[in-house]
């Protein structure tokens, strides 16, 4: 079980592998270069220090060495660039165009991604998976395509922390129905996509850990 928080302890990011919102806050600590430690929960049997930290007690959630808590995923990126950002991942983020493709994310895009991976979960729901599916590619997909037309990346020529922020939730997308997903007409946000996806920070973040374990998260590498 996690110890509590000392001065000289690393910040502890209370984790799940598969969660697009962890998998964001993950990629923005290695990106950062901030050492951490990691404990990856199951979700059926959240640790009791979890829930005392934060009431939601939904990944992501880091503790600070200073005992303080981040519990949203953009505020763990926006504290992970806050000390070490020299190319501007996450000043750049911040830009109109990107803070309203974030809202659309996590708003309008979220709630029909949910729908259509998981319709089981909302029986009172009168549209189909269908209909879910057209509207999270029309909120959020279709506006993608446009901006990487013309960039190869949200943050221009290079990658910034809307990229990072967004991926996840587009690879969770492209997952329901791999076969499906690759015939849609969106070349520019597929090449981005399997940038992403290969990528060695994406490879780092997505290790395998030990559950219920806390454990120092492996450095990136070249």
């Amino acid at each position: 079980m996690p110890k509590p928080a000392t001065a000289d302890a690393l910040p502890l990011l209370y984790s799940y592998r598969r969660c697009p919102y962890a998998m964001r806050a993950r990629m923005a600590l290695l990106q950062a270069g901030r050492k951490f430690q990691a404990f990856e929960i199951v979700l059926r049997d959240k640790p009791a220090a979890l829930v005392a930290l934060s009431t939601k007690a939904t990944v992501p959630v880091l503790r600070l060495p200073d005992g303080h808590v981040l519990e949203e995923s953009l505020d763990i990126m926006a504290w992970a660039f806050e000390a070490n950002d020299p190319v501007g991942w996450w000043h750049r983020a911040q830009s109109a165009d990107n803070v309203e493709l974030l809202r659309l994310n996590d708003g309008t895009f979220k709630h029909h991604l949910d729908r259509y991976k998981y319709p089981q979960r909302f029986p009172q729901d009168t549209d189909t998976r269908e209909v879910h599916r057209a509207q999270a590619m029309a909120a959020l997909l279709a506006p993608l395509e446009g901006r990487l037309q013309r960039e190869s990346f949200l943050g221009g020529t290079t990658a910034c922390a809307a990229d990072m922020a967004i991926f996840p939730f587009v690879r969770q997308f492209a997952g329901v129905e791999p076969a499906w997903f690759a015939e849609q007409r969106l070349p520019a946000l597929q090449a981005w996509l399997s940038n992403w996806s290969s990528s060695a920070l994406f490879m780092t973040c997505m290790r395998k850990i030990p559950t219920q374990t806390m454990v120092d998260f492996p450095a990136l590498t070249a």
